[in-house]
């Protein structure tokens, strides 16, 4: 500790640092640039603000953090100062962290702080570095609590021995740690007092080190108390070393190319459930709430529809609607009973997403699940009024959870391929990284996060896999992400164009089958069981169906002889040509609708049914009748009287009778959440550090040999010198509103009484009027 050294100051600091120093301290803490300061004095200003050391504080680790408690404590012994804390020599910093830290790490955690401008050098230098700090009289605000619970009375002991002293407490102190554990840490008592009675539970506590004295009426929990009694991975303070991440057992029992098959798979059944919550929705959209969100009885249902848990169903809503894919809008749909109020459904643009590639289709998924606003785990939970989260709901908004998702998966990218890490392991070393987010980061959000983290494939047997590893690397604004493309292509599977026809009639796809063939074989086959190996069923209604769309039979078995690697069965044959067969003798087309029907009979027999009744048939010809109901109703209670009738256009050509699902109208693409702190890239810091030295330049000592008046010819003649040589000038002005300023300025012409020049660092093109110059001065 060296008081006697001189107390220079951060703006004097940053003044003298090269433009490379102030662009990293600019990337750092980009709040300072926003807007840009005019001049290093500005830029030391803020840096100094209370507001923004709080906010660097999110960027320490725990090592850092023990480094400014060992500051602060150090220079509370030189005294109380307004504006400057220290000089702290680096020494006292190393004897107060003792051996519980090696001392390069604290020389790096001192260097990122003054990189940061939390602190700074002054006095003599020692191999080039600087050994004592300076700090603002904010400093304290970058801690993330407010005692020095890194240097207390159990900053030194080990999780075993800190339990051990909650439990040699008495059962009242023992409540009211678990209060303070559960909710603020920080409470107010007399007996905080120095004085107060030494029976009671506070100075009880106190003495055992189990809270902290702040002052005479405020204590403190330390963060080694909280998170042993809320059940979490104890954060060690007796060796101030990060956590290991992964066990010294080496890999996992599966390497990298098992991690990201599995990976893969998880991201097809994804799409696959994507599908089909798709198609649910298509058929029957939900309701909406009046908040605009899903509730949780729409979301049971879509559950019982699609065979999939809540959860799962909560979480594809989430992304889904992220790209527009699912929407709340009126409907675009031919039922009548859907078409009273806006209704949750499909987008037209989920036609187009379903052509796309399995790749690009994983890919929209995972960038909409990194980047989305709200946690999908938390639906069905309560708040704290008792009310159910909704999916979509504005009370789920969370405009941190794209950068705690982030955070949470970013020490995953630092473990080897293959190593497994464990959500405990995982959650200890984010304490020690962001001990702001202890509470925040927490083993049931880790869990939960690294959950749907695997469900989007991104994580595969606790580690992460190629595509995940990538996908972290890239900015949240770019627009492409061809590398990450390009590693989930090469996970995935490669498709195949065949399957087995068993002979029980159904249709085994031993894996992730071509586009253009799962279409087909999804129309002639319904889906019973769907995976890696999916397992297809023909029906005498799928065959139907697959009549409907105009296919005839031979061209149904054409495509089963082409695609399977097994003989089609004898009894398949016989039931598709049975079907057809029996398929489109009776003819339905628009008139209102008409029927027409080759066969006399079978159109005598549709005249004396119940259904010639219902649809109040009327025969116009022994071959043709007509009714005043729809195409669609005629066809319908046909089938269910037991005929089997096809639909056909105006010119006879058999029609496509698939609905298409209810549709929406899609609205703009979902925008990227609003980041706490906007990422400032070196191209923009260069930028910004540019217009600082200019205004340091503008605002720098006069010299008055080369500097004038307001007399017009001396500065018309300096003027004219700087036009002559292309040297800068920095001349004062003064606007027509009185307002003084100073600018570096390259002119560029002089006439009509007014300079033409260019801000040096600014903008192109300023006009000055002569008669306002008040000084002129050629650098």
């Amino acid at each position: 500790m060296s008081p006697d050294l001189p107390l220079r100051g951060l703006a004097d600091d940053l003044a003298e640092r090269s433009d490379d120093a102030l662009v990293e301290l600019l990337i750092a803490r980009p709040d300072l640039a926003s807007p840009p300061p005019r001049g290093t004095g500005v830029l030391a200003q803020r840096a100094l603000s209370a507001a923004s050391i709080s906010l660097a504080g999110e960027g320490l680790d725990l090592l850092a953090v023990a480094v400014i408690e060992a500051f602060l404590d150090a220079s509370s012994a030189i005294g109380e100062r307004k504006e400057l804390l220290g000089p702290v020599s680096r020494d006292a910093i190393v004897a107060r962290l003792g051996r519980r830290a090696r001392r390069g790490d604290v020389d790096a955690r001192l260097d990122q702080m003054v990189t940061r401008a939390l602190l700074w050098g002054t006095g003599p230098r020692r191999r080039g570095r600087h050994t004592d700090w300076i700090a603002g009289a904010h400093l304290p605000d970058a801690l993330p609590w407010r005692a020095h619970n890194l240097l207390g009375p159990i900053a030194e002991s080990t999780p075993a021995q800190i339990r051990e002293r909650i439990e040699s407490a008495a059962e009242r102190p023992r409540e009211l740690l678990t209060t303070l554990a559960q909710g603020s840490s920080l409470g107010r008592s007399r007996d905080a007092a120095p004085d107060a009675d030494p029976s009671a539970p506070v100075p009880t506590l106190i003495s055992l080190g189990l809270l902290a004295r702040i002052d005479e009426q405020t204590v403190e929990l330390p963060p080694q108390v909280g998170q042993l009694l809320r059940g979490q991975p104890p954060l060690e303070t007796a060796v101030l070393r990060e956590p290991p991440l992964t066990g010294a057992d080496g890999p996992g029992r599966f390497d990298a190319k098992a991690v990201d098959a599995a990976g893969a798979g998880e991201a097809l059944e994804l799409l696959r459930h994507s599908g089909d919550l798709i198609e649910a929705l298509g058929t029957a959209p939900a309701a909406l709430l009046r908040s605009g969100g899903l509730g949780i009885r729409e979301l049971r249902r879509l559950a019982k529809t699609t065979a999939l848990t809540v959860s799962r169903v909560g979480l594809l809503v989430e992304l889904l609607a992220r790209q527009r894919l699912l929407d709340a809008g009126a409907p675009d749909s031919d039922a009548g009973d859907h078409l009273a109020d806006d209704v949750f459904a499909p987008t037209g643009a989920v036609d187009a997403w379903a052509h796309l590639s399995s790749g690009r289709r994983w890919l929209g998924m995972a960038r909409a699940w990194l980047d989305l606003p709200r946690q999908p785990w938390q639906i069905g939970d309560t708040d704290r009024e008792g009310n159910t989260l909704a999916a979509l709901s504005s009370e789920l908004f969370d405009a941190t959870a794209a950068a705690s998702r982030r955070a949470v998966l970013a020490p995953l990218a630092d473990a080897e391929p293959a190593h497994p890490v464990s959500p405990e392991a995982l959650t200890a070393v984010l304490g020690w990284r962001h001990p702001r987010r202890l509470r925040r980061l927490n083993v049931h959000v880790v869990s939960e996060t690294l959950r749907e983290a695997t469900e989007l494939g991104l994580v595969a047997h606790g580690s992460l896999t190629t595509a995940g590893r990538l996908l972290l690397d890239v900015p949240a604004d770019a627009e492409s992400a061809a590398d990450v493309l390009a590693a989930m292509d090469a996970s995935l599977p490669d498709l195949i164009d065949y399957f087995l026809v068993q002979a029980d009639l159904t249709v085994v796809v031993p894996g992730p089958l071509d586009p253009d063939v799962a279409d087909r074989l999804r129309l002639i086959a319904d889906l019973e069981s769907g995976g890696a190996a999916s397992m297809y069923r023909i029906t005498e209604d799928s065959v139907r169906r697959t009549l409907d769309t105009g296919r005839t039979s031979a061209e149904i078995a054409t495509f089963l002889h082409e695609h399977s690697r097994t003989p089609v069965p004898q009894s398949l044959t016989y039931l598709i040509d049975d079907v057809a067969r029996r398929h489109g003798r009776l003819r339905v087309g628009v008139a209102a609708s008409f029927i027409r029907c080759d066969d006399t009979a079978m159109l005598t027999e549709v005249l004396r049914s119940e259904a010639a009744t219902e649809l109040a048939l009327r025969a116009l010809a022994p071959t043709v009748a007509v009714s005043a109901a729809p195409l669609r109703d005629v066809i319908d209670r046909l089938r269910a009287s037991g005929f089997s009738p096809a639909g056909e256009d105006s010119s006879g050509a058999l029609i496509d009778l698939r609905s298409r699902g209810v549709r929406v109208p899609a609205r703009g693409a979902a925008s990227s959440p609003p980041h706490r702190r906007a990422a400032l890239g070196p191209g923009q810091a260069h930028a910004v550090v540019s217009r600082m030295r200019t205004a340091d330049r503008a605002a720098g000592p006069v010299a008055a040999a080369s500097a004038s008046g307001a007399a017009g010819e001396t500065v018309s003649t300096l003027i004219q010198l700087a036009l002559r040589t292309g040297r800068r000038l920095r001349i004062g002005y003064v606007d027509a509103q009185g307002a003084a300023s100073r600018h570096v300025v390259h002119a560029r012409s002089l006439a009509a009484g007014q300079l033409v020049a260019d801000e040096e660092g600014g903008e192109p093109d300023l006009r000055f009027a002569l008669h306002r110059i008040t000084r002129v001065e050629v650098l």
